[in-house]
């Protein structure tokens, strides 16, 4: 059984950064890990993936280039370094990981544990 657990949310101004964090307890180093986001009324979305070497990734477009992930399989906690904040990636950030063997999936059904979300919210 994998668990986990977000962390690093908060409110921060437009142009700001923040860095979240998402530490699993169980073996996760061989797992691609996803970070999604939900806003209110709105579907989870995509945010990034990467794989379990680290050696794939991929963004959605509405972050590429401000929003970096990254792993630490000797930790088992995976990042999500975000810059250039806007309005607009206000959401609840939810980490998953993928326990099926899929190198890099990019989409909810892709995913068997999610962690409980952080909340990221960036004033104008």
């Amino acid at each position: 059984q994998v668990q986990l657990v977000e962390s690093g949310g908060g409110l921060v101004q437009a142009g700001g950064s923040l860095r979240l964090a998402c530490a699993a307890s169980g073996a996760t180093s061989s797992y691609a890990m996803g970070w999604f986001r939900q806003a209110p009324g709105k579907e989870r979305e995509f945010v990034a993936v990467i794989s379990w070497s680290g050696g794939t990734t991929y963004y959605a477009d509405s972050v590429k280039g401000r929003f970096t992930i990254s792993r630490d399989n000797a930790k088992n906690t995976v990042y999500l370094q975000m810059n250039s904040l806007k309005p607009e990636d206000t959401a609840v950030y939810y980490c998953a990981s993928d326990s099926r063997g899929r190198i890099a999936p990019m989409t909810p059904r892709g995913y068997d544990y999610w962690g409980q979300g952080t909340q990221v919210t960036v004033s104008s």
